[in-house]
């Protein structure tokens, strides 16, 4: 089983970057995924999530209207789109998968994680 988070990087106040999570090893449309984000000294946060087949999203009110994500089960991709972007978004994001999740927000609702991607707004 593998997930590997990649797209993060260096952006200006106000920039776009967009994530993506590419998966293996599982049945990808079985399971939902999830973003979450670390920050230096502080708790992982739950940013966004998405049902198995896309039709339902949940977002932290921190980026609703400012981030998207979306999924191609075809490609076993999550995407996350990121606009708008602020110093305080600046985080490692990490993708993750579970098949008992329900609004998203539990990390232990998730069975499997990948590596972080930095992203880095900078002011």
């Amino acid at each position: 089983v593998q997930l590997q988070a990649y797209g993060g990087g260096l952006v200006q106040t106000g920039g776009s970057l967009r994530l993506s999570c590419a998966a293996s090893g599982f049945t990808f449309e079985d399971y939902a995924i999830g973003w979450f984000r670390q920050a230096p000294g502080k708790e992982r946060e739950f940013v966004t999530a998405i049902s198995r087949y896309g039709g339902n999203t949940f977002y932290s009110d921190s980026v609703k209207g400012r981030f998207a994500i979306s999924r191609d089960n075809a490609k076993n991709t999550v995407y996350l789109q990121m606009d708008s972007l602020k110093p305080e978004d600046t985080a490692l994001y990490y993708c993750a998968a579970g098949s008992s999740v329900i609004d998203g927000q539990t990390p232990s609702r998730y069975d499997y994680w990948g590596q972080g991607t930095q992203v880095t707004v900078s002011s």
